[in-house]
């Protein structure tokens, strides 16, 4: 506990040491006074020679942000502002000496790649969300709501909205037209708004900005200018109807005798999408029977320490507007929400016999879901999500005689978030709560029947939002059948079997189970060099979230430090310098001292924008509860682990990026070598090729296989496993214009795990790693091929005592998307989509490169042909 007791105390210190600290003096806010249009709108062709521009003047003198704040840019730049009873216009000229030299790459939407513009809105003035719209000097289009106070950016928000661009011998010149329906703000006489206009001169990867912005400063929203003299502007109601109408034919290795894998497959489908303006500040979402058919595919992973696989959400209609649903209460990626259980895999499976076929679902069914969110000008932040998954049954066919049986009930799934900014935007408090209920039937008893969490959450800020204080509190509650709540209580996630645990065990006759956990965190965000933060964070051994959100392992408290510089000068031969370092410790909730590591971090950019990161950590102490699924506490020899990576200026149209992590374990307890790349080539404007190949090696003396049972002893199953793993992400990127774009994403995949020297645990806490395991002799181990498993007979006296089936593996698996997108008008797009893939297990023996060419040269892939039209009517 010293560590802890050392933390607590310099928990207390900080916030000395922090008034302490140099703060930047007060920037004053910039202001831009707007006019009603006079006479006729202008034409949005990229040439500001209309006249009605003559109503309102320029505003120019933008300062440098980067590499060398608060200094002259080297080319500057000017706008103008101006509206109507519907629209927003914008007039960006970017001065140029060489206009030739301005660099002009197409890409699809959200590309920001070449010489470009945005301005920033933030039309709530709350000091912390905005809206951000994008043009580069090629006419491509950015959008993205801003939110945290510019920590984050969300590109999937795809507004409607008009732009063009156009090259003189001046520089060149953006024209915008923004529909206020694609804005939020209050009802008011006169609009307030928060303004940021900001300029990439790409040949020298400079930023300047309208507002000056310090790279100390705490946020990026918050520091904006203002934008006066909207006056008297009806706040827009928007209404969007989106319809979709998608065919698909799917063709895969027919299957002797099974009726479906005949070969070939083709289905029809619809579907809707919509947004309701109920207020101008709040926005209703739906769809029915969407389709994600154009996702990109999830990519290939192994997990052999048995948690579950966290996938990013891709589907357009759960991205948008995540952040108001975000509710990330501890590290890492355990959230409250994790919107890829809605439509995920069918839990259960169907009972059959021999010579059965089954046809399995994917995915359940969204019937429907909805969102209902945005914010009011008094400061509320309101999200609410409605979804319904219907049932899913298997097909089972036995000789042309066919039933169903249900695997995924029909389930409902809610989320709502509420939170008020108060203290002039300094101070936000918050809640969340969310509801998944099933409708159980049949076989399904092993699921919950309902599933519940509430939280709390509250962020102070002070001293200019230097600093803050933030801290949040959920609790968790389900009920189920006994079944259910048992199966919860030994999963990997609680583990209250574990043989040595004196703080939890197995109640068979519960039907319901409540946990809580929570974070309390202080820190520095801004001002000077340096930042830091500390917290401590806890899960009770009875949260459970995985029904609606993500937690990856409950019964730990941990602390945390952070402590980090950056310059925010150019000097020598440096753009930036940044450093970090960190620590941590863990313990259960028995007070069991877990873990403790030690880590730091640099990156270092040069002046010609190539870079390199590297760090390096010491674990002096490292006890997993999860590592024997439900055996005794175990522990890892000490572990020491670096890496570094370097690229090349990620403007050239050939560039790379390599690096390599190592990491060691005392007495050769377990390595792991990886080496990773990018390779990107444009050799034009309009085409981009990459490739990401990543090669790891995992070698590892005590790699858990299985436990058995050795005359009512339990053994846990230990091997020494060589474990490879191959890939390679193949991107094409080619645009015809910013409307009309043809992308290909592939990647082979291959790992490869082969085990030897099998062994069974004896002292699980051993400080010497051979203490901790008894390792079989060879007369005491063999393998039987017949039954593919390791016949063990411990003491050789020539009585077989158990079996363990052969762990080795060998999975391959290829996926690739082949898309061509085009949005023929503002918001209606028409997708043709090809996607491939095939999955197969090669031979253990083989190289790992043969098992590439056996299973995925050799095989006959599946392929997926889809044609997605979709039109937007805006109402």
């Amino acid at each position: 506990m010293k560590s802890f007791l050392w933390f607590c105390m310099g928990f207390l210190c900080i916030p000395f040491w922090g008034f302490s600290q140099e703060t930047s003096k007060s920037i004053p806010k910039r202001i831009y006074t707007t006019n009603v249009l006079q006479g006729e709108a202008p034409k949005i062709d990229g040439i500001i020679d209309d006249e009605s521009w003559n109503s309102v003047e320029w505003a120019s003198d933008f300062i440098e942000n980067r590499p060398d704040e608060n200094t002259p840019p080297t080319e500057q730049t000017k706008f103008k502002i101006m509206y109507d009873a519907k629209f927003l216009y914008v007039a960006v000229r970017a001065l140029d000496k060489n206009p030739e030299k301005i660099v002009k790459r197409l890409s699809r939407r959200d590309g920001f790649d070449g010489d470009w513009v945005e301005i920033n809105i933030d039309s709530y003035h709350d000091l912390r969300s905005g809206f951000s719209f994008t043009v580069t000097a090629a006419g491509v289009k950015g959008d993205e709501f801003i939110s945290n106070n510019g920590n984050n950016w969300d590109g999937s928000w795809n507004p409607i909205w008009y732009t063009k661009t156009s090259v003189d011998s001046e520089g060149w010149s953006a024209e915008m037209k923004i529909p206020f329906s694609q804005l939020r703000f209050g009802k008011s006489d006169e609009q307030i708004w928060g303004l940021q206009v900001q300029r990439r001169f790409f040949r020298k990867e400079e930023r300047s900005t309208w507002q000056r912005i310090p790279l100390d400063a705490p946020g990026w929203v918050s520091e904006f200018g203002e934008l006066h003299g909207l006056k008297n502007i009806i706040p827009q109601k928007q209404l969007e109807i989106q319809p979709f109408l998608l065919t698909q034919y799917d063709t895969y290795p027919e299957e002797n005798g099974n009726p479906f894998r005949d070969g070939d497959d083709f289905s029809l489908n619809a579907g809707l999408d919509g947004k309701i303006g109920v207020t101008n500040d709040l926005t209703l979402d739906f769809t029915i029977n969407p389709d994600f058919g154009q996702v990109e595919a999830d990519p290939a992973a192994i997990a052999l320490d048995g948690f579950q696989i966290f996938f990013r959400e891709q589907r357009p209609f759960f991205v948008e507007n995540k952040n108001i649903f975000d509710y990330q209460f501890a590290n890492g990626q355990d959230n409250v929400f994790y919107s890829r259980r809605i439509g995920r895999n069918p839990q259960g499976f169907p009972n059959t016999q021999a010579q059965e076929f089954v046809n399995q679902p994917q995915n359940s069914t969204i019937i429907g879901a909805a969102k209902f969110s945005g914010k009011t000008k008094n400061g509320w932040s309101i999200g609410v999500l409605e979804s319904v998954t219907g049932r899913e049954f298997a097909e089972i066919d036995n000789n042309g005689t066919r039933r169903k049986e249900l695997v995924e009930p029909l389930t409902n799934y809610f989320v709502g978030r509420l939170q008020k900014d108060f203290n002039e935007r300094n101070t936000f408090i918050g809640g969340i709560f969310t509801a998944t209920n099933r409708r159980l039937e049949d076989n399904l008893n092993f699921l919950h029947r309902s599933a519940y969490t509430g939280g709390l959450d509250f962020t102070h800020n002070w001293k200019d939002r230097t600093y803050y204080l933030q801290g949040n509190i959920v609790a968790s509650h389900i009920e189920g059948s006994k079944e259910a709540i048992a199966a919860t209580q030994n999963s990997l996630t609680h583990l209250f079997q574990r043989v040595d645990a004196g703080h939890v065990d197995v109640d068979p006759n519960r039907t319901s189970l409540t946990g809580t956990g929570g974070k309390l965190e202080f820190g520095k965000a801004g001002s000077g060099t340096w930042r830091y933060d500390a917290g401590v964070i806890w899960r009770s051994p009875e949260l459970e979230l995985n029904d609606i959100g993500f937690l990856r392992q409950a019964d730990e408290v941990r602390q945390y430090a952070n402590v980090r510089y950056q310059t925010t000068k150019s000097f020598g031969n440096f753009r930036r310098i940044s450093a970090r370092f960190s620590q941590f410790t863990t313990y259960d909730f028995e007070g069991n001292y877990n873990r403790i590591q030690y880590e730091i971090n640099g990156n270092l950019r040069f002046l010609n924008n190539w870079w390199i990161d590297f760090g390096g950590a010491h674990k002096p102490r490292i006890f997993t509860n999860t590592f024997l699924r439900g055996g005794p506490r175990w522990r890892f020899s000490d572990e020491n682990f670096g890496y570094a990576f370097f690229g090349t200026d990620e403007r050239k149209k050939l560039r790379t990026s390599w690096g390599m992590v190592y990491s060691q374990a005392k007495q050769n307890n377990f390595r792991f070598f990886e080496v990773s790349g990018d390779v990107t080539y444009q050799p034009t404007n309009a085409m981009r090729i990459s490739i990401s190949p990543s090669y790891n090696n995992n070698p590892n003396k005590t790699q858990y296989v299985t436990e058995v049972n050795n005359n009512g002893t339990t053994r846990y199953i230990l091997g020494d496993i060589d474990n490879q793993t191959l890939s390679a992400a193949i991107r094409f990127n080619y645009t015809i214009n910013p409307n009309l774009s043809i992308q290909y994403y592939g990647e082979p995949f291959v790992s490869v795990g082969r085990y030897k020297d099998f062994k069974y645990v004896t002292n699980s806490i051993a400080d010497n790693l051979n203490d901790r395991f008894y390792q079989y002799q060879p007369n005491e181990i063999s393998f039987d091929t017949a039954s593919n498993s390791y016949l063990v007979d411990e003491g050789a006296d020539g009585n077989v005592n158990y079996s363990i089936g052969n762990p080795d593996f060998a999975f391959v698996q290829f996926r690739s998307n082949l898309v061509l997108r085009w949005e023929y008008i503002p918001g209606s797009e028409l997708f043709l989509v090809w996607s491939q893939g095939t999955t197969g297990f090669g031979n253990t023996r083989n190289h790992i490169l043969q098992s590439l060419d056996n299973q995925i040269l050799g095989q006959q892939p599946e392929n997926i042909f889809l044609m997605k039209f979709t039109y937007r009517f805006v109402l």
